[in-house]
């Protein structure tokens, strides 16, 4: 090769994924700071750890990776190799990566971040070892241009820098090795780094990073700007040769020009609609309005790539030739059910006529599931006839399914295009029937009033709730001799007791929090203000519907039975007297937003629901929640105990249970039933708490039942949010598998078979979970409302829709294994332990 000759790759002609190697953080690490008392926590080894992340023009792309932990005191090396999904083919010019340095051995501490863009100004990608300098206190920030630049700045670079920039280049090969040469150079090197950190005080924290190399030189180029490229080398008179055997490119300067660098040429049309492909398009989809595609039968090959994408999950999008084969064999799909969602979603609107034929034949086609239903009620369509006929497939299902719904369908009306839609008058019409939907519907509608975007349009809908009710029978009506029961206005005054009923709640809540002393002094004021005060709420006037489960009648809080949690937020717990002589209890909270845990209850009646379906039942406890304001709600108690109570008063969860029900002759000293209730209990938990990414899972958050029923609370942390970093798949304690008789028993293949099993059904509804997860994008639930997008698909990972059923039960059983081998949460619950004690 000459030294005029420049070989080089072409960035998307490379189909690798972007792969780089933490190396080693270098400087002194701040003392970490006790925040409590201002104290410095010297002596104590830091555990670090980087977090990773790809931005591409600004936007954040693929999920965020993590290094391991180490703890090695003054040197902190990870020398860890990192490969992300994104291929360099699929890389911009202004593609980033950030890196966030992290310690957690005094909480989450933020140490510090930088970030680096992966092509250099010559559009050259960058290789070898990359030395970033930290912004101490900062979270790496991947927007462009970045606020938190690694590459030290022009004015502040020494000789250091310069030689660190030559060693670089020595270890790629670019600067010819003589090995005696190379020695002296090195031991002056270190005498330099030596005299700038004493100089200097190291005041900076580098990280240092190893990008990948490759043989020749990567030079970016996009597949759509080859066109304006190759004018552009034409242009500078450059010869291009393709040599086949090394599938590099060598330049050769002609005479003429006298340099190699590359010409950018700006494209003004780049990003918009190709005019030629659109006409194309139009010509094929006129073509095909007529006659000609009626008769059309989709070939061997056509009839595969229609079955795959009929089979993709509704949160994916089709490409152009994807929406093109559903329309050329639309009428073909007619019977096929589940096509109709597809079909719809390739139609362009915009076209008149399009739309016109579209609508004809969608009600023409095979009633669809109340699934897709949910699906076409998502904001991906916006036509008004669509979403009617939505509403018209919910019609048929009967108000135990709705109820499963409602809760979504209330979030859908965020997306309808009139305050009066056709989904808002179903609503009311179905609640109109049974008294339980109307007294749902008009909590779930009033809790979104504090909405100040969507407020007038669920205003509205409170409000035609309210007209409609009162109608069911007018007061003129009542000297006819209606039965009070059956008079709307009554119902509606019921439902408006409960929110009276709530208001008295929270202020019984806040005198309660503001007593000085221990839960005792608290519990004492409760029940003061119960038996005082308040003397009204143990004997109501009339029964009134319980907001947890209108089907009950309740008449008074019975004050003696009353009491409250030792909890930060200290929760009343109540006992009220029903109409039928019997009593049930609830847990009110104030100051905690409940509408996540009402979410995810309600996905665990739902996930319950599905498995009896398919004569599995799991014994879980679907445990009722009702979020009735933003910071305040009501919870069913369930008598039960935590793990961490159980295990601290019984050495085990097996001694506990032997308690209530013994047997000599049972596995491990109880009935059999009771240890197939647990286990069948542990694996339904195990696997709902997988699919929807519970965080925060501690032995106070998962309590146990005397008949062997095990349950999760407190979900806090939902689709992939923990608090803890590395948490495991899945919450399976080492406690949990003992009381099975331990890894290698039968009991414990069992459960194993049952989670398997479980997780089997459940992906086949893959498709309704991930809708009804879509119809709350607008909700205002803090882990779908910063991110939804991003949560529902990590939701949908959790399906691993790309397995079939005897894959997925391996790639299972491995996360069983998986959850079960982590050691780190152990650590955790104790310091859980501590901070209950100091309540």
């Amino acid at each position: 090769m000459t030294s005029n000759e420049f070989r080089f790759f072409l960035s998307c002609d490379i189909n690798l994924p972007v792969t780089f190697r933490i190396d080693r953080l270098e400087g002194n690490l701040p003392l970490p700071i006790n925040s409590e008392n201002n104290v410095s926590t010297e002596g104590r080894t830091a555990e670090l750890y980087v977090e990773c992340a790809l931005y591409i023009d600004a936007a954040p792309f693929g999920l965020p990776t993590r290094t391991r932990l180490v703890s090695t005191g003054s040197s902190y090396s990870w020398n860890e190799l990192i490969t992300l999904t994104t291929k360099y083919r699929d890389l911009t010019a202004q593609s980033q990566l950030t890196f966030t340095v992290w310690d957690v051995s005094h909480g989450e501490g933020l140490i510090g971040g930088a970030t680096i863009l992966l092509f250099n100004n010559k559009k050259q990608l960058k290789t070898g070892k990359q030395k970033l300098r930290l912004w101490a206190g900062k979270e790496a920030d991947g927007a462009f241009p970045t606020s938190t630049p690694g590459k030290v700045p022009r004015h502040e670079r020494g000789e250091l820098e310069r030689l660190e920039k030559l060693v670089n280049k020595y270890e790629r090969g670019q600067i010819q090795r003589v090995d005696w040469l190379d020695r002296l150079t090195f031991k002056a090197m270190d005498r330099i780094k030596e005299h700038e950190s004493l100089k200097n005080g190291n005041s900076h924290l580098y990280l240092v990073v190893d990008f990948c190399s490759f043989e020749h030189r990567v030079v970016f180029q996009c597949l759509i700007h080859s066109v304006a490229l190759r004018y552009a080398q034409l242009s500078t008179r450059l010869t291009v040769i393709h040599v086949q055997e090394s599938g590099a490119n060598f330049l050769f300067p002609s005479p003429i020009a006298s340099t190699n660098d590359i010409v950018i040429v700006w494209d003004p049309e780049v990003g918009k609609i190709n005019p030629s492909e659109h006409k194309q398009l139009k010509l094929a989809r006129s073509l095909t309005r007529g006659v000609i595609d009626r008769d059309l039968k989709p070939s061997s090959n056509e009839r595969k790539s229609i079955q795959r994408i009929l089979k993709y999950p509704p949160t994916r999008t089709l490409n152009g030739d994807e929406r093109q084969l559903l329309w050329k064999f639309r009428f073909s799909l007619m019977s096929e059910k589940r096509a109709l969602t597809k079909f719809l979603r390739c139609v362009e609107w915009s076209d008149i006529q399009e739309a016109k034929q579209a609508l004809e034949l969608m009600g023409k086609w095979e009633m669809i599931d109340v699934c897709d239903a949910l699906e076409l009620l998502s904001p991906v369509f916006e036509s008004e006839e669509v979403r009617a006929y939505a509403v018209s497939v919910l019609e048929r299902a009967d108000d135990e399914e709705l109820q499963c719904y409602l809760l979504q369908l209330v979030q859908a009306l965020r997306f309808e295009r009139s305050d009066k839609s056709r989904l808002s008058h179903f609503l009311v019409q179905r609640a109109l029937r049974n008294i339980e939907l109307a007294s749902f519907l008009r909590w779930y509608v009033a809790v979104e009033l504090y909405d100040p975007t969507y407020a007038k349009r669920f205003y509205c809908t409170y409000e035609i709730l309210e007209e409609n009710m009162m109608k069911l029978c007018p007061l003129s009506q009542m000297a006819a001799g209606v039965n009070v029961e059956d008079d709307g206005f009554k119902q509606w005054q019921s439902l408006v007791r409960q929110t009276e009923l709530t208001a008295q709640l929270c202020s019984i809540s806040r005198d309660v929090r503001n007593v000085r002393g221990n839960t005792q002094k608290k519990i004492e004021k409760l029940r003061q203000l119960l038996s005082g005060l308040l003397s009204e709420l143990t004997y109501f006037d009339e029964p009134m519907r319980s907001p947890l489960a209108p089907g009950v009648l309740i008449t008074g809080i019975v004050s003696s039975e009353s009491s409250i949690f030792r909890s930060a937020l200290h929760p009343l717990r109540l006992t009220f007297r029903t109409a039928d002589g019997g009593t049930c209890k609830i847990i009110f909270k104030k100051g905690d937003d409940l509408r996540q845990d009402q979410l995810v209850v309600q996905m665990v009646s739902l996930m319950d629901r599905l498995l009896k379906l398919e004569n599995l039942d799991l014994h879980l406890t679907p445990y009722k929640v009702l979020a009735s304001g933003q910071d305040e709600g009501m919870l069913e108690f369930i008598p039960s105990h935590s793990l961490a109570q159980i295990l601290s008063e019984n050495r085990s969860i097996i001694s506990y249970l032997q308690k209530f029900h013994p047997d000599d002759q049972g596995p491990f000293g109880i009935t059999s039933t009771c240890l197939e209730t647990f286990i069948k209990s542990c694996a339904g938990y195990s696997v709902i708490t997988y699919i929807l990414g519970i965080g925060d899972r501690h032995l106070d958050n998962l309590l146990l039942r005397d008949d062997g029923r095990l349950f999760h609370v407190d979900f806090g942390f939902i689709l992939g949010r923990d608090p803890k970093p590395f948490p495991p798949p899945m919450k399976l304690c080492k406690e949990m598998v003992e009381a099975m008789g331990g890894a290698e028993s039968q009991y414990y293949t069992r459960f194993k078979s049952y989670c398997c099993e479980a997780y089997n059904i459940l992906r086949k509804s893959s498709n309704l979970i991930l809708n009804l997860f879509y119809l709350m994008a607008g909700s205002n639930i803090p882990d779908i409302a910063s991110d939804p997008e991003k949560g529902i698909l990590k939701l949908q990972e959790k399906f691993r829709l790309d397995l079939d059923d005897e894959a997925s039960i391996h790639f299972f059983q491995d996360l069983i294994n998986e959850s079960v081998s982590a050691l780190f949460p152990q650590m955790v619950e104790t310091i859980h332990r501590w901070a209950q004690y100091w309540r």
